[in-house]
């Protein structure tokens, strides 16, 4: 009987001995793509019980390779690298990590944004040149009263709440899914996306994406926001539409844009580089020692529970479960 193998396309961590201790639970061995190629990757897949993904595109050409795999679980929280439609076609139960990194980024949005109302990295920039000068920093506005709109209200903006709140903030969302008793515990209002748009001071995102949320913040959008608004973004690069958000800067309409993540990654240009109202963070919003600990061991968890017969905790196309317990 062949041994039971999990296929790795590709990986962020040191190392993945957290991952080969779960998996061994089953009898199962880990091997990691050489490269994370298309070629490369079906190597290993091919044959594969299950497949761990971080980045790595899981087309539907791939898919229909790996005649084996019963699950395809991602090393994080988005699945928009992993042809769905293909997989579900093929009854392969695709999972995700929603929970592991929501303190950090639920931080670094907040980190963000006071660094950016309070333009701190501009004037340690100053400083550390020699210019101790308060008026090239003026005007900064007080945040207590003002109002922050959160597009989404998913397990990462639930923990920028309270947050938030510490501030003196008043707090709107936009999330048509949300119950509306989650809203009322965290002590936030409910509102249309126009609405939040043109009443925020400051806007977090928090969308995943899809085709209806790609460009959500596009020229449009950004006109109708109130004139010195700003915006920070933690969730994906192409729910911003850079040029258009470049435009809205030199135009005066927004005031700042703090950005965890952009539309190609890693950017050999952007029209938001060179900026001083502008505050880059290379897609590091997500990371902590431990987040990276906890995500490594929670995806591989997924892979023993649907290889022992059991169903995962954050399926993504539930229907293959379905449809194997019905046959």
């Amino acid at each position: 009987m062949a041994q039971t193998l999990v296929a790795v396309s590709d990986s962020v961590f040191p190392n993945l001995d957290l991952a080969r201790g779960v998996v061994s639970r089953v009898g199962a061995q880990l091997r990691m793509a050489s490269q994370p190629t298309p070629e490369e990757i079906v190597k290993v897949a091919r044959d594969a019980d299950g497949l761990l993904v971080t980045y790595a595109k899981i087309t539907a050409e791939m898919i229909g390779q790996m005649k084996r795999c019963r699950i395809i679980s991602r090393f994080g929280i988005g699945v928009d690298n992993v042809d769905i439609a293909a997989a579900t076609a093929s009854g392969i139960v695709v999972t995700k990590v929603p929970d592991y990194c929501i303190d950090e980024v639920s931080d670094h949005a907040m980190a963000l944004l006071l660094s950016l109302v309070r333009k701190i990295p501009f004037s340690s920039a100053r400083a550390h040149a020699g210019r101790w000068e308060m008026p090239a920093v003026v005007p900064i506005h007080r945040l207590r009263g003002t109002v922050l709109g959160l597009v989404g209200f998913g397990r990462i903006p639930q923990l920028v709440a309270p947050k938030a709140k510490s501030f003196g903030l008043r707090m709107v969302t936009f999330d048509p899914f949300v119950p509306q008793t989650v809203l009322d515990q965290a002590g936030v209002e409910r509102v249309e996306f126009d609405q939040l748009v043109r009443i925020s001071d400051y806007i977090s995102i928090h969308t995943p994406l899809l085709p209806e949320t790609h460009h959500l913040f596009n020229a449009d959008v950004f006109r109708k926001m109130k004139p010195g608004a700003v915006i920070v973004n933690t969730s994906r690069g192409p729910v911003v539409d850079e040029a258009a958000l470049a435009k809205a800067l030199d135009a005066g309409q927004l005031a700042g844009a703090a950005l965890d993540v952009l539309e190609m990654e890693p950017p050999t240009s952007s029209p938001l580089f060179g900026r001083d109202n502008v505050i880059l963070t290379p897609h590091t919003s997500f990371y902590s020692v431990e987040a990276l600990e906890e995500l490594q061991t929670k995806a591989a968890e997924e892979v023993v529970r649907v290889l022992s017969g059991h169903p995962p905790r954050n399926p993504v196309n539930p229907d293959v479960l379905k449809a194997l317990r019905s046959n």
